[in-house]
């Protein structure tokens, strides 16, 4: 799948670069026997909790890439709300360390913003391995949180790149708290986080994004309402949805699955998941995130509420997505968008998200038509679970491919860990 469309084609890797791309015969240290199989660019995870440090009784480094290279995937921007938060240069600097020699792809790691480093978001943004500022307006796993709209602003005003933004109100949590008391039904997740909980955010985001003049990232939208508020400012904010809200729904998902359906925003009703899939067709949604947010079983089969929200769902990002295109849902080429060029394009990533000479070697190798079940024994997540074991699916990754690096092929890891810091176009002056 080149940019230009699918072609039949050789492609030839020299120095983790995409040399020529047509029929070659020339000599290689390795070949991949592709016949049969389509090579997609490889596939960014834009979003992923990757749990370390503090956190890695859950997941760590090794394993999440370990899962995202299983899956297809070829990158990762992982998260900042880890123990300690990843809120300063420091902070940064040390998961950079932790992953070098350990992770299965390439990464970046996002900076959280907080009331104490909203004036030196700037800077923080432009270091290597940033893959940018993220705000949690509501609160989620962790104690990053900025509510307030003078933060909000102080951060949205100072930098210039696109800033990734979990989008619900707290103060609207906070008053409707109490109507998920100790050992209420997991079903009320939706109904405490509900509708206006969502849009009360987004508005505010917009508003504020306007009056900063700041690019804004809008993840895991899940409501119908907030697609025309989104399609609407089109010039500032792009738009993420979750393979889980694009799969799931409520009321059934919580019946069959209790808390470990639980995540934030939540999976909501049929009429939702509905309006996210025309949003899709219409192009208004830019990009597909895992949010892959892994929780130990022990710690989700806590009774509602104090049960954690998050789902792991990094390994099985592509599979879900290549079995609604088969279902008809989309097609090859908006997956392609949407998984590869899409979060290029959102976070002006260098040299990834297309299959064109020049561009990093990365390519996830699929099946199309492989018939397959989803098993929460196949995940490379700490976590050992996933919400989808047992679902058949048309469509799974056959290899990984990392800039020319085979990482994976026939659902095993190959060699060693090879990932690096992804590289940003707006940051390539600081590096």
């Amino acid at each position: 799948m080149t940019p230009s469309g699918l072609v039949e084609a050789d492609i030839a890797i020299a120095d983790g670069k995409i040399a020529a791309i047509g029929r070659i015969d020339l000599p290689a240290d390795t070949v991949l026997d592709a016949k049969g199989l389509h090579v997609l660019p490889g596939v960014i995870d834009s979003q992923v909790h990757f749990r370390e440090p503090g956190l890695t009784h859950k997941e760590d480094l090794a394993t999440g890439t370990a899962g995202a290279a299983l899956g297809g995937v070829t990158a990762i921007f992982e998260m900042p709300n880890t123990n300690p938060n990843t809120a300063t240069a420091e902070a940064l600097a040390e998961k950079l360390s932790l992953a070098e020699g350990r992770v299965w792809c390439d990464v970046a790691f996002f900076v959280g913003a907080t009331t104490e480093n909203a004036e030196t978001l700037g800077e923080l943004e432009r270091l290597p391995g940033a893959a940018g500022i993220k705000i949690f307006m509501g609160s989620s796993t962790g104690t990053l949180l900025v509510a307030d709209d003078e933060t909000l602003l102080r951060a949205l005003g100072n930098g210039t790149r696109r800033v990734a933004i979990h989008s619900e109100d707290e103060y609207r949590l906070r008053e409707r708290h109490a109507l998920v008391k100790d050992g209420a039904d997991p079903v009320m997740h939706p109904v405490w986080r509900d509708v206006e909980t969502a849009t009360r955010a987004t508005q505010r985001v917009m508003r504020l994004a306007r009056q900063a003049k700041r690019r804004v990232h809008i993840l895991h939208v899940t409501t119908a309402e907030e697609v025309p508020i989104l399609a609407a400012n089109k010039d500032l904010v792009t738009m993420e949805v979750t393979p889980q809200h694009l799969t799931l729904a409520a009321p059934d998902c919580y019946r069959e699955l209790g808390t470990f359906a639980q995540m934030n925003p939540p999976i909501r009703e049929m009429r939702h998941r509905e309006a996210l899939w025309q949003a899709v067709r219409d192009g208004i949604v830019d990009v597909i995130g895992s949010d892959h947010a892994p929780h130990t079983k022990d710690e989700k089969a806590k009774p509602y509420p104090q049960s954690p929200s998050g789902m792991p769902g990094v390994q099985t990002l592509l599979p879900l997505m290549l079995d609604h295109m088969n279902a008809g849902r989309l097609t090859l080429e908006r997956l392609v968008d949407l998984t590869s060029a899409g979060p290029a394009r959102i976070y002006n990533v260098a040299s990834k998200g297309r299959i064109a000479v020049g561009y990093d070697g990365d390519l996830s190798i699929v099946d199309l038509k492989a018939k397959r079940t989803i098993e929460s024994k196949q995940q490379a997540t700490r976590c050992g679970w996933t919400p989808f074991d047992g679902r058949s699916v048309t469509g799974w990754p056959k290899a990984t491919v990392v800039r020319g690096h085979i990482v994976m092929r026939e659902d095993e890891l190959i060699g060693r860990p090879i990932g690096r810091p992804v590289r940003f176009a707006e940051c390539l002056g600081s590096m």
